[in-house]
């Protein structure tokens, strides 16, 4: 069996598996997230959430599909071992700069949020004054 396809098979395999692994943990775990960013609005939560997760599914299982290819021939277990290394070294990398690009522009939403809430006045005004007249 030729080798270059077992490294093909054992990289997409490893590779799909850790992409819906990491892609149903940040799910699961951001929605806590998303629903703080979103005010408490679950509906909305929910929405964005299924939405980041089809757009990182997307983008990382394309990823995984275009970077399948590769120029070198594999004749030995060992050349098996430093290509697959290589590559899903490449995938996590991608992974985790996905990752840390959603938490980073949600925390950013999050903050906005915040200081709206914190500039709004803490009573509602009770009256109109009269302009000042010159004299």
């Amino acid at each position: 069996m030729d080798l270059t396809v077992v490294a093909y098979v054992v990289y997409l395999v490893v590779s799909l598996g850790l992409t819906i692994w990491v892609a149903r943990t940040l799910s699961r775990n951001g929605r806590v997230f998303l629903s703080d960013v979103l005010q408490g609005n679950e509906k909305v939560a929910d929405a964005v959430n299924h939405l980041l997760v089809v757009g990182f599914y997307l983008v990382n299982l394309g990823f995984v599909a275009l970077y399948l290819s590769g120029d070198e021939t594999i004749g030995t277990a060992r050349q098996v071992f430093e290509a697959l290394s290589t590559k899903l070294g490449v995938v996590l990398l991608v992974l985790g700069v996905m990752h840390l690009g959603n938490v980073f522009v949600l925390n950013k939403i999050r903050r906005r949020g915040a200081m709206e809430r914190e500039q709004r006045p803490p009573v509602p005004p009770q009256g109109w004054a009269a302009p000042a007249t010159r004299a």
